[in-house]
C-alpha cells in the first residue's frame, strides 16, 4: 500500500470497509467501531513504517481493517471462530500486532512502554497508541498521559473520537489549522518564542494564555497540553487528504503528541451510521437487508433475568441503586435505566472506580448492585478486597459472563471469579444453576449484610422459567437433585445440567451446591459419608476454585475419600463455539460421564 500514490487511497479505503462489511457479515463481530476506522488505518500504515513503528490499538474492537491491511485478509472468514483469527490483536498472530489487548485503556501505558523501549535500545522508531473516547474514561490512560508528559520519546496518542462532530466549515478549518499546528514551522516558532519569553515571565504567562485561548477557540481544550503532550486536532479521521499531511507533519516533531481525531461509528454503511449500538457486535446476516428479528423467538437469558430482577427489586425497595461500567446493554440495565434513571449510574470504563463508588453508597445506607463481567472485575480487585470486604459493606456483585464466553476468547473468559472472591473474608460467592435460580439468588444476596457475588454464564440455560416474586432462597444451602450410589457429583451454577445426564447415565447422586462460599459443610458431610468417591464440577479454574474449596472443606471435617476435580484447566482458552469449547474441556455430559469412568472403572456401570 505505501508503494500507491495518495491518490489511490480513498479507493483502498472504500475496498477496504467494503472487505470488513462482507467478512463480518458472514461471520458475526463488531462492525460499527471497525467501520469507523477505516481511513485511520489506512493512513496510519500509509505514514509510519510498520511494524517496525509500533501502533497499539486499543480495545481490539476497531482493529479489522488492520488485520486484512496486514497479510490476514484471506483468512477473515474464520474471524472469532475455532483455530481462526482472533476478534482482538495478539502478538502470536502477526508481528503488527504488537501487543495484546482485551480490556480497555491499557494502550497509553504499552505504547509508552515501547517507545521508552526504543529510547533506553537507541532504536529510532515511533509509537502510536490509538484509544477511543470511551476508553479515556478509565483511569489506567490518565496515569500514562501522566507519565507520558514527563518523557522524552517518540509518542503518538491518536484520540479516536466517534462521540462528537464536526460541522463541515469547522472541519475545514480544523484541517488547516491542524495540519499548521503540527508543522516543524510553528514547533520551532514556539519553541523559540518559549526561550525568548522565559526572561520576562510576565510576558511569557501573557503568550502562554494567548495561546490557550486561541486554541479554546477552536478545539475543545487544551486538557492534554497541561499533561506535556502536543495536541493537534479535532481532525476529521474520516479525511486522507487532512490525516496523512498532518501524521507526517507529526512524524518530524520532538516529544509526546496527541492527535485528535474524530470518526462516526458505522461510516459508510447507512444502517450501521443509524444504529451504532444494535450493529455495535452483530451476528451473520445479509448486508443488503440487515438484522432482522429471528423468526424463533430467542430464550431468555440469564442477562435479562439479571435486568429484570433489577427493576422489580428496585420498585420494591428504593434504595437499590445500580451501578455499571459502561456496559448498560451488555449487563441487562437498558430497563432500569428507563424506570428509574436517578438511580442509575454509569461510571464509564472505570472498574475500580465502580467499586468503590458502591462502597461509599453502602456506606450511607443504600444498597448498591454492581453489575460487572467477571473478567472486568479483575480490574477492581484491590477495591474489592479493602474498600469493601473490608468494610464489610452490602454490595451485591452481578457478574455476567462467568465461565467461558465463546468467540470473545481468553481475554473476556469469566474464569477465575471464584477462586479469587472465596478467599477473600467477609465474600460470599452464589452459584446459581438455571435462570430461575439466578432471581432467587439475586434476592438472597440482596437480603444480606455482606458483600456477596452472584456468577452467571454468557447466553441462556436450561430454560428454567423464573417465578414472578422475588422470594429467596436459604443462604448457604444446597439441594440433592438426584440420589444415586458409589458416586456423587458436586455441581456449581449451570454445569449442574451435565451433571444430571451424566448421574443418570452412572447412576451418581447429583448435589446442586448453589454456594462456592459459604459451603453447605452439613450437606458436604452428609454426602461424603453415604458415598465412595466425590466428583466437583466448576465452569471455572480448577486451581483455588470451587472444587478446592470442598477438598479444603473434607479435611477440615476429618473426612478422608477420593476426590476428582473437573473444570476449566490451568491454560486461557481460545475463541470458538461455547458449547464446542466446553466439550473439549470435558465439561459437557459425556465428557464429564468419561472423566469418572476413567478415574474409577469400577465405579461406575458398565456402558454395555
Amino acid at each position: 500500500m505505501r508503494l500507491l500514490p495518495r491518490s489511490d487511497l480513498p479507493q483502498v479505503a472504500k475496498e477496504l470497509r467494503q472487505s470488513v462489511l462482507d467478512n463480518v457479515s458472514k461471520t458475526g463481530g463488531h462492525l460499527s467501531s471497525n467501520l469507523g476506522t477505516v481511513e485511520l488505518t489506512v493512513a496510519l500504515h500509509y505514514v509510519f513504517n510498520t511494524p517496525a513503528d509500533r501502533i497499539v490499538w486499543d480495545v481490539g474492537h476497531q482493529t479489522y481493517p488492520h488485520k486484512i491491511l496486514t497479510g490476514r485478509a484471506g483468512r477473515m472468514t474464520t474471524l472469532r471462530q475455532l483455530d481462526g483469527l482472533s476478534g482482538f490483536p495478539r502478538r502470536d498472530e502477526s508481528e503488527y500486532d504488537t501487543f495484546g489487548v482485551g480490556h480497555s485503556s491499557t494502550s497509553i501505558s504499552a505504547a509508552l512502554g515501547m517507545a521508552l523501549a526504543a529510547r533506553q535500545k537507541g532504536e529510532s522508531r515511533h509509537a502510536i497508541a490509538v484509544i477511543g473516547d470511551g476508553a479515556m474514561t478509565a483511569g489506567m490512560a490518565f496515569e500514562a498521559l501522566n507519565h507520558a508528559g514527563v518523557e522524552d520519546c517518540k509518542l503518538l496518542v491518536v484520540l479516536n473520537d466517534n462521540d462528537m462532530s464536526i460541522s463541515p466549515p469547522v472541519g475545514a478549518l480544523n484541517r488547516y489549522l491542524a495540519q499548521l499546528m503540527s508543522g516543524r514551522f510553528y514547533a520551532a516558532a514556539k519553541e523559540g518564542a518559549k526561550q525568548v519569553l522565559k526572561v520576562a515571565p510576565p510576558l511569557f504567562e501573557l503568550a502562554k494564555r494567548f495561546e490557550e485561548h486561541a486554541k479554546g477557540m477552536v478545539v475543545p481544550a487544551t486538557l492534554f497540553e497541561k499533561f506535556g503532550f502536543n495536541y493537534i486536532g479535532p481532525i476529521d479521521g474520516h479525511d486522507l487528504e487532512s490525516l496523512i499531511p498532518t501524521l507526517e507533519n507529526i512524524k518530524h516533531l520532538n516529544g509526546p503528541q496527541f492527535l485528535h481525531v474524530v470518526t462516526r461509528k458505522g461510516q459508510g454503511y447507512p444502517l450501521a451510521e443509524a444504529d451504532p449500538v444494535a450493529y455495535h457486535g452483530p451476528g451473520k446476516f445479509d448486508p443488503a437487508v440487515g438484522l432482522v428479528p429471528s423468526a424463533t423467538p430467542p430464550k431468555t437469558t440469564f442477562t435479562q433475568v439479571f435486568g429484570q430482577w433489577l427493576c422489580d427489586m428496585a420498585a420494591q425497595d428504593e434504595r437499590l441503586v445500580g451501578i455499571t461500567p459502561a456496559m448498560r446493554e451488555g449487563s441487562g440495565m437498558v430497563a432500569f435505566h428507563k424506570r428509574f434513571p436517578n438511580r442509575y449510574f454509569d461510571v464509564g470504563i472505570a472498574e475500580q472506580h465502580a467499586v468503590t463508588l458502591a462502597a461509599g453508597m453502602a456506606c450511607e445506607g443504600l444498597k448498591p448492585v454492581l453489575a460487572i463481567y467477571s473478567t472486568f472485575l479483575q480490574r477492581g480487585y484491590d477495591q474489592l478486597i479493602h474498600d469493601v470486604a473490608l468494610q464489610n459493606l452490602p454490595v451485591v456483585f452481578a457478574l455476567d459472563r462467568a465461565g467461558l464466553v465463546g468467540a470473545d476468547g481468553a481475554t473476556h473468559a469469566g474464569a477465575y471469579d471464584i477462586a479469587f472472591t472465596r478467599c477473600i473474608p467477609n465474600m460470599s460467592v452464589a452459584c446459581p444453576a438455571d435462570e430461575r435460580e439466578c432471581r432467587q439468588l439475586l434476592s438472597t444476596a440482596y437480603a444480606q449484610n455482606h458483600p456477596v457475588t452472584v456468577r452467571y454464564p454468557r447466553g441462556a440455560g436450561a430454560g428454567v422459567q423464573p417465578d414472578a416474586d422475588l422470594t429467596p432462597l436459604p443462604f448457604g444451602k444446597g439441594e440433592i437433585r438426584r440420589q444415586g450410589r458409589k458416586t456423587a457429583i458436586l455441581a456449581f451454577g449451570s454445569l449442574l445440567y451435565p451433571a444430571l445426564q451424566a448421574g443418570q447415565a452412572l447412576d451418581a447422586t447429583v448435589v446442586n451446591m448453589r454456594w462456592a462460599k459459604p459451603l453447605d459443610t452439613e450437606l458436604l458431610a452428609q454426602v461424603a459419608r453415604e458415598h465412595e468417591q466425590i466428583v466437583t464440577l466448576e465452569e471455572g479454574c480448577t486451581m483455588g476454585g470451587a472444587g478446592s474449596a470442598v477438598m479444603e472443606a473434607l479435611q477440615s471435617l476429618g473426612l478422608v475419600l477420593p476426590v476428582l476435580q473437573l473444570g476449566l484447566p490451568d491454560k486461557f482458552i481460545e475463541h470458538g463455539d461455547p458449547a464446542k469449547l466446553l466439550a473439549m474441556q470435558g465439561l459437557d455430559a459425556s465428557g464429564v460421564e468419561l472423566s469418572i469412568r476413567q478415574r474409577w472403572p469400577q465405579a461406575a456401570p458398565s456402558l454395555a
